[in-house]
């Protein structure tokens, strides 16, 4: 599987964006997903997850509940993070990531767990 993030870019606070993750190559079908970010030096984030290959619950971390929204087009094999009201403190890189249906949903929300990431792309919010 490679994952490809787009949407990134610069916005101001209280500003919104989209940001896509797309999948290619072997089968998605049997893979959850998530949004993690990061900023340099230190460790991952999670964000968001959807899982999408079972009921559809998603999951969000307290930071960026009720602000964000996570969803997926599976005909398309992509996922979505719309971000809206966003903070100076949300400044990151972004990356998606897949994970196997395997390991349940408990995994859902630690970075160790996912099986395939992508590069990244950054989000800049200025105050």
């Amino acid at each position: 599987v490679q994952l490809a993030e787009s949407g990134g870019g610069l916005v101001q606070a209280g500003g919104s964006l989209r940001l896509s993750c797309a999948a290619s190559g072997r089968t998605f079908s049997g893979y959850n997903m998530g949004w993690f970010r990061h900023t340099p030096g230190k460790e991952y984030e999670f964000v968001a997850a959807l899982a999408w290959r079972g009921d559809g619950t998603t999951y969000y971390s307290d930071s960026v509940a009720g602000r964000f929204t996570i969803s997926g087009d599976n005909a398309k094999d992509t996922v979505y993070l719309q971000m809206d009201s966003l903070k100076p403190e949300d400044t990151a890189i972004y990356s998606c990531a897949a994970i196997h249906v395997s390991k349940g949903y408990y995994a859902l929300r630690g970075y160790h767990g996912y099986d395939y990431w992508g590069q990244g792309t950054q989000v800049t919010v200025s105050s």
